[in-house]
């Protein structure tokens, strides 16, 4: 009795290894890498083209309204933004704020309708937004919309037509609105790279040109302004603080 327990015990000994090589084994869940990141603070560069639209129209002391015709100017643009960022809760919307500057280099003219002797040149040579964000992550990939203040830095010219000889000048700075849309992927933790499309509206101001109506005493020239951007952007985000998303 005792050998044939003991043979017993040693055939299930000599078995066990078999049946535990036959039994399922139970796969480690699959690797799930974090969602993107894009909370934090950055800093970055711009550039790309604008184009500044001017329409000048002579305000008689009646009231009346001349037409004096519209240039639009464009030319190149350069500059930077710094902004933070907040990545919600669900991992897909993302709200910020931001501010930008750029040089630019926009300057036209045309010949007045009003007086043909006279040539009206506009220059826009800086531009500023200051904008809120908001957007939706698909991983790398952000698209957002923006809104906010926006500023210009100008100068208006009177010249004579021929000969070109400057007759008055005028600089200002004028605020107004933006509306923008971009989209930006995030080609490692920090860095991103981005396309962004803005329209300042600007509104008009009124300047006092006498040498532009000479014959209508009193009168002022109602310049109106509107910009459109299109700029191409690179980020680089720092990651402070504490971000708002958690990985899957």
């Amino acid at each position: 009795m005792k050998s044939i327990l003991l043979g017993t015990i040693g055939l299930v000994a000599m078995a066990a290894p078999a049946l535990a090589a036959d039994l399922p084994v139970k796969a480690p869940p699959p690797y799930v890498p974090p969602m993107y990141n894009w909370s934090g603070f950055y800093i970055g560069g711009n550039g790309g083209w604008g184009m500044s639209e001017n329409c000048w129209n002579v305000i008689t002391p009646a009231g009346a309204v001349f037409v004096d015709g519209c240039h639009d100017k464009s030319g190149g643009i350069v500059g930077g933004q710094i902004g933070y960022r907040w990545q919600l809760p669900n991992n897909h919307f993302v709200a910020g704020v931001e501010a930008q500057g750029d040089w630019a280099d926009l300057n036209k003219s045309h010949i007045s309708f009003f007086d043909p002797t006279l040539t009206l040149g506009g220059k826009v040579d800086g531009l500023g937004l200051f904008t809120g964000q908001f957007g939706f992550a698909a991983d790398t990939w952000l698209w957002y919309l923006k809104a906010g203040g926006a500023v210009t830095n100008n100068t208006f010219t009177v010249s004579s037509t021929i000969g070109g000889i400057g007759l008055a000048s005028a600089s200002s700075t004028r605020w107004g609105g933006v509306l923008g849309t971009g989209f930006e992927y995030g080609f490692t933790p920090n860095w991103s790279v981005g396309v962004e499309y803005d329209h300042l509206f600007m509104g008009s101001a009124d300047y006092a040109f006498p040498v532009a109506n000479p014959i209508l005493i009193g009168a002022f020239n109602r310049i109106s302004q509107d910009v459109d951007m299109v700029t191409v952007r690179v980020n680089y985000r720092f990651n402070w603080g504490t971000p708002l998303v958690g990985n899957y």
